[in-house]
């Protein structure tokens, strides 16, 4: 039976966050938030036709090495938004007649953007008190530049980042979340994984045997997952000191 936020005991001398979707969103996921950014700029285009350009997007920045080691969040967010633009425009040439694409991007991309720092002001102070109490560390399927980003973001409190183009292992691959126990020196039992992806986080940190917290959120789609498997789910990250508490 799954325990709740509100009553469940936690072994915890150390803490695993995902980034994206997670720390940076509240367990909204990426496309959704892009989806957002684009109803915002008022582009004219359904949400099939944005998913196909979201799925052409993350896939070509997984074969190409468009984002750089210093590039900041911003940047990320041009470079993807430009990609998914450029897709809509070759399925549609017609879509952005009369207009001006470039602005259209630019509003895209200030709208998600914004919502990401609306997002760290709540989530900033509870990590950099949690790291005061525990170890952290940031297992993420990134471009290269997280360390940029996190600096950017005034996020320098976690003690190790591993970052799938870096290490060259990525979720759900159970490996890359024990490369951050490791970074830790805890046994898997001692660690909380934290994450807003059931498969990609959730399950390979389980399979670990770590405890694993949940955050149950705007997903991709609705899947049916077996809920027994997480020690703990919640709605909202700003829950997770209190469940840390207990």
């Amino acid at each position: 039976m799954n325990i709740s936020a509100e009553h469940s005991p936690m072994n915890c001398k150390g803490l695993i966050f995902d980034y994206g979707g997670t720390i940076d969103t509240d367990g909204v996921h990426w496309s959704e938030v892009l989806w957002n950014g684009l109803v915002a700029a008022e582009i004219p285009v359904g949400k099939a036709d944005f998913r196909d350009a979201y799925v052409y997007g993350e896939r070509t920045l997984a074969r190409q090495p468009l984002i750089r080691p210093e590039h900041t969040m911003l940047d990320v967010l041009r470079i993807k938004v430009n990609l998914e633009i450029q897709y809509l425009l070759q399925k549609d040439q017609g879509l952005m007649a009369g207009r001006q694409w470039s602005s259209a991007a630019k509003t895209m991309v200030f709208h998600c953007y914004d919502h990401v720092l609306h997002i760290l002001e709540n989530h900033r102070e509870m990590l950099h008190t949690l790291s005061q109490r525990y170890p952290l560390a940031l297992v993420s399927n990134f471009y290269g530049n997280m360390n940029a980003v996190l600096r950017d973001f005034h996020l320098d409190c976690f003690h190790a980042v591993i970052e799938s183009a870096v290490v060259g292992v990525r979720k759900p691959e159970p490996r890359i979340f024990q490369l951050g126990i490791e970074a830790l020196g805890l046994r898997p039992e001692e660690v909380v994984v934290v994450g807003d992806s059931f498969d990609k986080d959730i399950l390979p940190a389980h399979s670990l045997g770590c405890q694993t917290v949940w955050l149950r959120g705007q997903g991709w789609d609705e899947q049916k997952v077996d809920e027994t498997i997480p020690t703990a789910i919640i709605q909202h990250l700003s829950a997770l000191p209190q469940l840390l508490r207990k």
